[in-house]
């Protein structure tokens, strides 16, 4: 059962939800379902239809919509949907939590905590990992980060939309967490379609090779654990052996993708990186010291 807030004991507790496209259909949807008195509002008006007839109230104004709820949650489109709306939304945002689930970068949530200040509202900024089927499951991971005292109110009501993991009073925080992960993900599979392309240009069964490799990845979160210990530390044990012993293979890595028309500028990269550590004396560190060279770099 749905929480009470303060301004209506023995009431559902009052949520609104500003944007109703795929995502924010699924999150109006979920509240109202699990018993929360839930606000909507989208610029396209019929979006709201749906959730009505389920019992939400429809607001036909962003303003309107952020003054029926302590609780305001936005998941629109971009940064540039979010500008437009908050500034229709101007002061009505005083005394509510502002809670800014759309994508976007640390800095934009670190102006947006800014902007809700200066009007008198707490700001949590979130990122949504998973996809609406997974909205009201633990299959949607919801990174937040900003207002300690507004997390810990309304923490309760958040987790209806998945599993929830607070990241800390920087705002930006959640959108690091958010932009790490998801470009891990990028980093690792373009990285497997090269791959895969090594594997077909031989003459392979890309399948049955991806099938393999699947079994293979199983083996690295101990390795990324420890790479990100050794980072944390500057201590940089020989992981994956010592770099030199490293370093000679990259060079055969590289020509046989070159050999058959493969890109190999990542192997490029590793073997420059490699080599400059050997040079400055730590060719016996392992992979993960490649991160000082990196470091250097910002």
């Amino acid at each position: 059962m749905a929480g009470t807030d303060s301004g209506d004991a023995g009431a559902a507790a009052r949520v609104t939800v500003l944007g109703l496209g795929d995502m924010g259909s699924v999150i109006a949807r979920t509240f109202v379902e699990r018993g929360y008195r839930t606000t909507v509002w989208n610029r396209s008006a019929g979006r709201a239809a749906p959730l009505v007839d389920l019992g939400a109230a429809s607001a036909a104004t962003a303003a309107e919509a952020v003054a029926a709820s302590e609780l305001v949650v936005v998941c629109l489109l971009d940064s540039a949907a979010v500008d437009e709306v908050l500034d229709s939304v101007g002061s009505a945002v005083a005394g509510r939590v502002l809670v800014n689930l759309t994508s976007g970068s640390p800095a934009q949530a670190r102006a947006y905590e800014r902007w809700a200040h200066e009007r008198g509202a707490e700001y949590l900024d979130g990122k949504i990992m998973g996809d609406p089927p997974h909205v009201g499951t633990a299959h949607l991971l919801l990174p937040l980060s900003g207002s300690l005292r507004a997390f810990e109110a309304h923490e309760s009501v958040l987790r209806e939309l998945g599993g929830v993991a607070y990241h800390g009073t920087d705002a930006g925080a959640a959108a690091v967490e958010f932009m790490a992960q998801v470009a891990l993900g990028y980093e690792m599979l373009i990285g497997f379609l090269h791959v895969l392309a090594l594997v077909d240009a031989e003459g392979g069964d890309v399948a049955a090779f991806a099938e393999r490799a699947a079994g293979l990845v199983t083996g690295y979160p101990p390795l990324l654990t420890s790479i990100g210990e050794a980072v944390r530390d500057g201590d940089y044990p020989p992981d994956l052996g010592p770099l030199r012993v490293q370093a000679a293979l990259m060079d055969d890595m590289i020509d046989h993708r070159e050999s058959v028309g493969v890109e190999a500028v990542r192997m490029r990269e590793v073997k420059d990186l490699m080599d400059r550590r050997i040079a400055d004396g730590h060719g016996g560190q392992g992979f993960s010291s490649l991160f000082a060279l990196l470091a250097k770099r910002r």
